[in-house]
């Protein structure tokens, strides 16, 4: 029996099998039973009846025997010798012959060196037994049938506390909610022990989400505290006499500075989920995040020789959680700049999505899946990234109820699109 099948279709055919197995055995038993009752029967009958005739013959009555009966002998002692050939050769005792497709029922005896055959017609016992073996075969269908409809009944009861456990844990979104225990609400026996098993599960996953939640939290606040110490020294530099070099190291510092503000900000949003102030961060058109971006990078794709551009395909006027979209944005573009060594980088948005194309070595579409894994990276990668960037980017597609996927272009190159839900 294949383990792939639902345990209540595994529980109904083990059922079925089972009352099929004794219901044929006891079938079986029953047409046995019959076979040696009636053998022994027809025998002990067909022996006292010749003895009956042989008796009448030896005194010299009229022979009588019984209706459908004939006797036959291959001496003068008990009149002419008229034994048919079909009989003339049956081993002594009782013997079921065939007469066109007719069963008959032969008893041979030898006495005094002369063979005497007892035959009958049973065409009435033979209805009888096929009348017999008729009920038994019914018998056994039904009670498969009936195995049947009575296993699927008791399937889909014994069925009911684990269906019930399953959508309860299906439903369970946010394993952090779910206080009450679930084995509260079954009998202490196995799948009441499966929900402690849940429980217990639960209760360690909302242990590591806690520490996870503490431990993200506190570093993203104790980092915002000298990231803003830079951000504000920079400023103050800026207002000094710089020389042209100091002046665009200081640049420099100031846009790294802020990418490390806005990612300790995403994590830190990713850590308190759908907290309030999680739901109170600024929104913005996707057209005001995507030309945000498009300035950030058009310097770096310039300095590597790639024509970047910015294509709005639809308007779209929903308000988007800007620090989730602006990191989602500035991963992917990051991550076309790295590996496009020539050609273009195209950011394209529309109503509800976003698409960034590039002319880059294409990903095999084996690893279409894993590029998104954390701390994946492919063949050909370079730079000393450590695969965060597209896990971070699944990671809070999956956070606000969005999309990503990768296709491979013709002739060369990557697409990424990401589709968007209102936030």
């Amino acid at each position: 029996m294949s383990s792939k099948k639902p345990l209540m279709t595994r529980i109904v055919i083990a059922f079925v099998l089972m009352t099929a197995v004794f219901s044929g055995l006891f079938s079986l038993s029953i047409v046995l039973i019959v076979h040696v009752v009636e053998e022994h029967l027809v025998t002990q009958g067909m022996q006292d009846e010749l003895a009956a005739a042989l008796h009448s013959l030896s005194a010299e009555h009229p022979l009588r025997l019984m209706p459908g009966t004939r006797l036959y002998s291959d001496g003068a002692r008990f009149g002419k010798a008229n034994i048919p050939a079909r009989y003339a050769d049956l081993e002594p005792g009782f013997t079921e012959v065939l007469k066109g497709g007719r069963a008959v029922y032969a008893f041979t005896k030898v006495l005094d060196g002369q063979r005497l055959v007892l035959v009958k017609e049973q065409d009435s016992f033979e209805a009888r037994e096929r009348t017999l073996f008729t009920v038994v075969l019914v018998g056994f269908v039904l009670t498969v049938l009936g195995a049947l409809a009575f296993g699927w009944q008791v399937a889909r009861r014994v069925m009911v506390p684990v269906t019930q456990l399953a959508k309860q844990v299906q439903t369970l979104d946010d394993p952090q909610m779910h206080l009450r225990p679930l084995a509260m609400d079954y009998a202490a026996d196995e799948v009441g022990q499966l929900a402690s098993a849940f429980d217990s599960a639960f209760s360690k996953i909302r242990e590591m989400l806690e520490r996870e939640q503490l431990f993200t939290g506190d570093v993203s606040h104790e980092l915002r505290t000298p990231l803003m110490v830079v951000s504000t020294s920079c400023e103050v530099l800026r207002q000094t006499e710089l020389t042209n070099e100091q002046l665009e190291q200081v640049v420099r510092i100031e846009r790294v500075t802020l990418e490390m503000r806005n990612l300790v900000q995403t994590f830190l949003l990713l850590a308190r989920g759908n907290s309030t102030e999680a739901s109170s961060e600024e929104r913005q058109d996707l057209a005001v995040i995507a030309e945000r971006q498009y300035r950030y990078w058009q310097p770096a794709m310039a300095d590597k020789g790639l024509a970047f551009d910015l294509v709005v395909e639809a308007e779209d006027s929903v308000g988007y959680n800007a620090v989730y979209l602006s990191r989602i944005l500035f991963n992917l573009l990051q991550n076309a700049h790295r590996y496009t060594d020539f050609g273009e980088v195209r950011l394209t948005i529309g109503n509800g999505w976003l698409r960034v194309e590039d002319t880059g070595q294409p990903i095999p579409s084996a690893q279409h899946s894993a590029i998104f894994d954390l701390f994946f990276r492919g063949e050909g990668a370079v730079g000393d990234g450590l695969g965060l960037g597209l896990s971070l980017v699944k990671r809070i597609c999956q956070a606000k109820g969005w999309s990503v996927e990768v296709s491979t272009k013709e002739p060369r190159g990557n697409c990424f699109l990401v589709r968007l839900a209102p936030a």
